[in-house]
């Protein structure tokens, strides 16, 4: 049994087991409680705070009450897509951890284990696959529950994951493109084992291309319907979404897919830009160290990290109001497409010059900030919700009192 532990297949089950029932599950019960918190303190209340001490079984409760509630299912709805829907988008949403390099190499004995579910050559690719994946659940669940609100919410997904698709995929390719390979592990490791610049900042790549920082998070918001753009679901239009059939466990599991989306994505952009489980100065944390003490540490810093960037997303939420779906299309066709391709020129001319991990890069970073918020600060052209090319309603009195519309 030993042996078989210690192998990198016996170990890769365990390490999946580990961090599927121990880490990813009960931080997507708790997301909640934290979120609700976060609301609190941006708004000046207390929160959760009845149920366990500081109401840290809160999301027991809640947990209690989706399965205790009525499973109501409409009689309109098409029965097995309708089931189908929030088991689809929950196990996509799950298994897109496999891929996540956690804690760098094990030395156990003379055997050199990767702390890693699995390691293909493709990576990257493979977590983009995966994250595309999601919106099948919400466009089945949409067009499942014979509702136009919930058909127009997944039409809405629909669009908003292939417009921001295109400037994450960019983005992407700049990584690729600096690094030179797809597999996470070796991203982290290149960044890890890099010289430090100006005696003390890493070189991870949010110090060289932190305007791609920047737009995969602003991507990975949309990719997870958070606000600003969860316009799937927005209340006061659709009055719930894409979700408005659902009730008790089958309700529950879409926002379980939405946290776990959160904590995949934070963890992709961790290992991305962010040097993965490296922490600059820490010994513990260098690609040499590998050691068991050297191992939790390391997946320690990355936890922190996706903690960190889950706390910023939550902070959003509560403190940017939510965009017209016109708006959001704009962000992304007339913006952040346009300055990820500028982002992917600058790489490929200093790949092709051999400066890619070089100062020029976060100049050229700025260089195209800064054209870009020129650029939109030139534009006249007015931002409204109303189709240029509609015809203007004049609503005049008649003499019986009426107030007719004409268009004119």
């Amino acid at each position: 049994m030993w042996d078989f532990l210690t192998s990198q297949f016996g170990f890769s089950i365990a390490l999946a087991a580990f961090i599927m029932l121990g880490v990813i599950l009960p931080s997507v019960a708790y997301c909640i409680y934290f979120e609700r918190k976060i609301s609190a303190w941006i708004q000046d209340r207390k929160g959760p705070n009845r149920v366990g001490p500081l109401g840290l079984l809160q999301p027991v409760a809640d947990g209690a009450k989706f399965f205790l509630k009525e499973d109501f299912i409409p009689g309109h709805v098409d029965k097995p897509l309708f089931l189908a829907a929030p088991a689809i988008i929950f196990i996509v949403s799950l298994v897109g951890f496999a891929a996540i390099p956690w804690g760098g190499q094990w030395q156990i004995g003379d055997k050199l284990l990767e702390v890693q579910v699995a390691r293909p050559d493709i990576g990257l690719l493979y977590i983009i696959g995966v994250a595309s994946m999601a919106v099948y659940g919400v466009v089945v669940g949409g067009w499942a529950s014979n509702n136009k609100f919930a058909f127009f919410g997944a039409i809405r997904a629909t669009a908003q994951m292939i417009s921001y698709e295109i400037p994450m995929g960019l983005c992407i390719l700049v990584v690729v493109l600096t690094m030179g390979t797809l597999r996470l592990e070796t991203i982290t490791s290149l960044q890890a084992g890099g010289e430090y610049w100006i005696g003390f900042i890493p070189q991870w790549n949010v110090f060289l291309h932190p305007l791609a920082f920047v737009v995969l998070f602003i991507t990975a918001l949309a990719e997870a319907n958070r606000m600003p753009f969860d316009l799937a679901e927005a209340e006061q239009e659709l009055v719930g979404g894409y979700h408005v059939e659902y009730s008790a466990l089958k309700f529950g599991m879409f926002f379980l897919a939405e946290y776990a989306h959160m904590i995949t994505g934070s963890a992709f952009i961790a290992v991305l830009f962010l040097g993965g489980w490296h922490f600059p100065y820490l010994p513990w944390t260098q690609p040499e160290a590998t050691g068991f003490f050297a191992v939790m540490c390391k997946m320690a810093v990355i936890g922190g990290k996706i903690v960190a960037m889950l706390f910023v997303m939550m902070w959003i939420r509560w403190t940017i109001p939510r965009f017209r779906f016109d708006q959001l299309m704009r962000l992304a066709w007339l913006r952040l497409i346009p300055m990820m391709l500028a982002m992917f020129v600058l790489a490929v001319l200093l790949l092709y010059f051999r400066l890619h991990r070089s100062a020029l890069a976060p100049a050229g970073n700025l260089l195209i900030l800064g054209a870009t918020l020129w650029i939109a600060a030139r534009s006249t052209a007015p931002i409204t919700g109303r189709q240029l090319n509609m015809p203007e309603i004049r609503n005049e009195p008649t003499q019986t009192g009426a107030m007719p519309a004409e268009a004119v």
